[in-house]
């Protein structure tokens, strides 16, 4: 490399450095150009600019520590990219998770869903699958029952878009649900939920063989209750992914039985029952 090249280099090294130190220092980040920073830092106030999260979070100053947020940084298949939400934060005693919502802000409609616990949930933390049109951020808020608020983003790459795939079969609604439970729970302590069943989750954006849009044909609810105690819900929108998976925890202090249920947007409902036993 010539002697005048490699020294022009360095000092525009150098310029860049010094720029954006002086710029932090007099608190003008903003007019930093955004090649300088990842897109993960400036992922952090995602939810600042989507309207659906401000309604959530209301008048309250959200947390960022203690809310995670789960995803591939790139998926190639936008109709079914995992997602893990779970609050790791201190509560005080009495105090747990009430609710976390999510939020896909590049989605014609952002809301994705709304889990709702209770105590007897255990551990506030959801597994599901996702729909993502595009490349965006990905937005979670959770609310505790005393009003502690924590919002956070992430930011997820999609090489094709989830809204509109489908495969060729048509899977009938609401068969096949599958619930997988421990063997055993030790009293008051958060144990592992799977559910599964069959679902079309049709988002009424997608055009079939004669061109006219499907209509929307989705799960709307889910709902765990222990001995007739609401223990976990679920509030899902377009953007879950068809044949909807949940994973979440139940912290049974006694043995019981649990009842799972799915109803959708026509009406029709499923249900399973499973015993919980607690040693």
């Amino acid at each position: 490399m010539p002697h005048s090249f490699r020294h022009m280099t360095l000092s525009r090294r150098r310029l860049l450095r010094s720029s954006a130190g002086g710029l932090l220092g007099l608190g003008l980040l903003g007019a930093v150009p955004s090649l300088l920073f990842s897109p993960a830092a400036l992922a952090g106030d995602a939810w600042q600019r989507l309207e659906a999260a401000q309604q959530v979070i209301g008048d309250a100053t959200p947390e960022s520590d203690g809310l995670t947020l789960d995803l591939p940084h790139v998926s190639e298949d936008g109709s079914a990219v995992a997602l893990t939400v779970g609050v790791e934060a201190s509560l005080d005693d009495g105090d747990y998770v009430e609710s976390i919502h999510l939020f896909a802000a590049g989605n014609p409609n952002p809301e994705v869903a709304v889990f709702h616990l209770t105590p007897l949930a255990g551990k506030p933390e959801v597994s599901t699958r996702v729909r993502l049109n595009e490349t965006q951020q990905v937005v979670a808020v959770a609310r505790s029952a005393e009003g502690k608020v924590w919002a956070t983003s992430r930011e997820v790459r999609i090489t094709v878009s989830g809204c509109l795939m489908r495969g060729d079969d048509v899977p009938e609604a609401l068969s096949n649900p599958r619930v997988s439970v421990p063997g055993s729970f030790t009293a008051g302590q958060p144990g592992e939920i799977r559910t599964l069943i069959t679902h079309p989750m049709e988002t009424g954006l997608r055009e079939g063989d004669d061109g006219e849009t499907l209509p929307r044909h989705i799960i709307e609810r889910f709902k765990v209750s222990v001995d007739g105690d609401t223990a976990f819900e679920a509030e899902l929108h377009q953007s879950v992914s068809a044949n909807p998976y949940l994973r979440f925890h139940l912290a049974p202090e006694r043995s019981g039985e649990a009842v799972f249920e799915w109803h959708d947007d026509t009406g029709e409902s499923a249900r399973e029952t499973s015993q919980l036993n607690v040693s």
